[in-house]
Order: structure tokens, then C-alpha cells, then sequence
């Protein structure tokens, strides 16, 4: 029996020693992902109107206490240039940790309040709606499974959307304005914010990986130096 467990774990770290070689196609994709969003969003900032003022007071300290100029500064150059530097693997961990706080900052003074759903549900369930014989017949745990994108900012949503698609399918071609996907409510809740601000974490961790990075290339070529006396 000694025998077989012994053998299993060494079968089972092999594979782990191999699947880290693969570090780098994890940070590839998660890069990929990012870096493009990033870019756009500084972009944007760059180049159209600064916002920073209107939302100051709501800045979680001590970045309520910078001014609006210098705020929208360092979001806009921090994500187009942190996002560059992402797509192409260079200083992965330090560009990281500036973009996670500019993540952060955005979740919690623009899109907190609106709870967690980016887009609110079209049709919530019953169960989710409080004064109702289904939410009162309820447990605490049916309502955590089906709830835990709703709330009464989305429930609202779900009621103008129900009234925009009453008034598209008497005033307009509602088959084809439905038909490349369901027409939905921007709700701007926390949701893409915390996906980015985890997916951050997760590069600050482990970097920018091997073979697909430049940050690989660049410890690869000063190694060297560093082991001369």
C-alpha cells in the first residue's frame, strides 16, 4: 500500500513540476485580457473629459485629498501605460500593484453602491423581491443561491428594462433589436472592477511567467551580471 502512495506522489509531482514550466500561459491570458481594457480605459481618460472632480469627495483617503488634476493623471497614464506594459509582460508585478489600488479606488467610490451586478438581471426571481409571498416563504440560503446579484437598485432596473422592451415591441422591429442577444441594463455595479482588481492580485503573485514575457528575457539577460563578483 506504502508502495503505491509513494508512487502516486511522485507521479503527482512530476506533473506539477511539469505544469509550472506552463506558469506563463496562465499570466499570457490573464494579460490578455487586461492589457487591452486598461489601454482603453486610460485612452479614454487621455482624451476625453475628466470626471475626477465629481466623484472626488466619494475617494476613499488619502486619494480624496489629492487634487482632481493630479488624480486624473495618474489613473489615465497608470492604466494606458501599466496596460502596455502588461500586454507585453514588462515589470509585470510593479505595474500590477499601482493598476490593483486604481481598480480599487474605482470599485469602491464609483460602483459600490450599486452593489455587485454589472448588468442587472432582466427577470429576477420572485424570491428576490421583498413584500412578496415568495420572498417571505423563503430561507436565507434559497435567497443567497438566487439573490446575490440583486438588489433594489437592479430590481428597479429590471422594471424600466421591462418598460423600454414594452415600448420597442409597440414602436419598433423588436425581433431584430433582441435578435443578436437580449437587450439588457447597465446596472455599474462592483463586478468588472473586483474581476480586474483579483486578476491583478493574482499577476502581482506570480508575475509575468515564463517564455511569454518579456520580464522571463530580461532576468534571463541580467542572471548573468549578477553572479560576477
Amino acid at each position: 500500500m506504502s508502495t503505491i502512495i509513494e508512487t502516486a506522489g511522485s507521479v503527482y509531482d512530476r506533473a506539477v513540476n511539469a505544469i509550472g514550466h506552463l506558469d506563463g500561459v496562465a499570466s499570457l491570458l490573464i494579460r490578455l485580457i487586461l492589457g487591452p481594457v486598461l489601454i482603453a480605459a486610460g485612452w479614454e481618460k487621455l482624451t476625453g473629459d475628466n470626471w475626477f472632480g465629481f466623484q472626488l469627495e466619494s475617494f476613499p483617503f488619502p486619494f480624496n485629498v489629492l487634487p482632481p488634476e493630479l488624480s486624473w493623471f495618474l489613473a489615465s497614464w497608470t492604466e494606458f501605460l501599466g496596460g502596455i506594459l502588461l500586454l507585453v509582460g514588462l515589470g509585470t508585478r510593479i505595474v500590477a500593484m499601482p493598476l490593483a489600488v486604481t481598480m480599487f479606488v474605482a470599485a469602491y467610490s464609483v460602483h459600490l453602491d450599486n452593489g455587485w451586478a454589472a448588468i442587472a438581471p432582466s427577470n429576477p426571481p420572485a424570491v428576490c423581491v421583498p413584500n412578496t409571498d415568495a420572498n417571505a416563504n423563503s430561507n436565507v440560503f434559497e435567497r443567497y443561491i438566487k439573490c446575490y446579484n440583486v438588489n433594489e437598485r437592479t430590481i428597479e432596473a429590471s422594471e424600466r428594462l421591462a418598460r423600454a422592451k414594452s415600448i420597442l415591441r409597440e414602436h419598433g422591429n423588436y425581433r431584430y433589436l433582441n435578435g443578436s442577444g437580449a437587450i439588457v441594463k447597465l446596472n455599474s455595479g462592483i463586478e468588472f472592477a473586483a474581476n480586474y482588481l483579483v486578476m491583478l492580485l493574482a499577476l502581482l503573485i506570480i508575475g509575468g511567467g515564463r517564455y511569454f514575457s518579456l520580464d522571463y528575457y530580461v532576468k534571463l539577460l541580467l542572471k548573468p551580471s549578477r553572479d560576477t563578483p
